[in-house]
């Protein structure tokens, strides 16, 4: 499923729910830019990996989500914690390692994690997402609540052995996961066509007796249909499906990444690609929505990111007394 879809598929949403598509992706956008500039200054530990341009993915899939469902991110999970609802303020605290922040300051960039929300983390190993969902799967249909569970990897996991594997599971025991491949052309600095054995990895999914979709990560309708098909499926006992959502990352691996490996697809990608222009030409082209609305809420986005800023710099860190807390559960 690539290119553009019939303008059935837009007509689907109202202008409510393509309002909060739009500023979701533009949430992810504005804060993954802020954090890039902030990065550079020096204030925030460790690395970060920004998840701009990809927006269209996490917003076109976990739109179909709620309360009963789950995801498990990757390293580069900005743009999947945002979307499943996870507080922008307290993310951005969580960046700067501050007390008041998503895991109390103690995860960071790469671990936010709110399981409040279902989002059962960022993480920094690679492939380390799958096997979490296929547990929380198995919790869902065991109790019966219809959740599903969706895991969210790179090009470089869809090689991993606990990717697969999860996959192998979720089929035999026809567990209600979506496997959401966002292939952004690059596994670090190595081209998927060098380390990925096929052209698509959602043929992969044949392997496993599941369906494989390929989708323009580009088009936030593509994703939103296609996961709408997916979900609908696992929720009545239809079992997993592995989509592949293709795009280009904006920025580096990580921020300080030169990128010497890369030549101009990222300017012709924000130029010709980008997800929210696309989004905002289609609304506006269907009379759904008016440049007016959407200029209000990029307006309103851009407070809520300067907002979160200022806070999360004003915040206390951690202090030695915090450093046993929160690092066991009692049951």
């Amino acid at each position: 499923m690539t290119g553009t879809l019939p303008t059935a598929v837009t007509q689907e949403l109202g202008p409510d729910e393509l309002l909060q598509a739009y500023r979701t992706m533009r949430t992810i956008r504005d804060f993954e830019e802020r954090v890039h500039e902030e990065f550079a200054g020096g204030d925030i530990p460790g690395f970060v990996h920004l998840y701009a341009g990809e927006e269209a993915s996490a917003t076109g899939v976990c739109s179909h989500l709620d309360e009963r469902d789950a995801i498990a991110s990757t390293h580069r999970g900005h743009g999947h914690c945002i979307a499943k609802g996870v507080d922008v303020r307290a993310m951005m605290a969580e960046i700067y390692g501050k007390s008041t922040g998503s895991c109390r300051g103690k995860g960071g960039s790469m671990h936010i994690a709110d399981l409040s929300k279902g989002m059962l983390g960022a993480n920094g190993i690679v492939g380390g997402g799958p096997p979490l969902i296929c547990g929380r799967a198995l919790a869902a249909k065991q109790l019966g609540t219809g959740g599903v569970a969706v895991a969210f990897f790179g090009d470089g996991a869809s090689n991993q052995g606990t990717t697969l594997e999860s996959m192998n599971l979720a089929s035999i025991w026809n567990l209600p996961v979506i496997f959401v491949a966002e292939n952004n052309g690059y596994a670090e600095a190595t081209s998927s066509t060098w380390s990925v054995a096929t052209d698509d990895i959602a043929d992969r999914a044949a392997a496993f007796g599941m369906p494989g979709v390929i989708v323009d990560g580009f088009d936030f309708f593509a994703v939103y249909e296609a996961a709408g098909e997916a979900i609908a499926r696992a929720r009545e006992g239809g079992g997993p499906t592995l989509i592949e959502v293709k795009f280009t990352r904006y920025f580096g691996h990580f921020e300080g990444d030169q990128q010497l490996y890369r030549g101009d697809e990222v300017a012709q990608a924000r130029d010709k690609l980008d997800c929210l222009k696309r989004f905002r030409g289609r609304v506006t082209e269907t009379g759904q929505l008016t440049n007016d609305q959407l200029d209000a809420v990029d307006v309103e986005v851009a407070k809520l990111i300067d907002e979160a800023v200022v806070e999360a710099k004003a915040a206390p860190k951690p202090g030695p007394a915090d450093l046993l807390t929160d690092v066991y559960v009692s049951y």
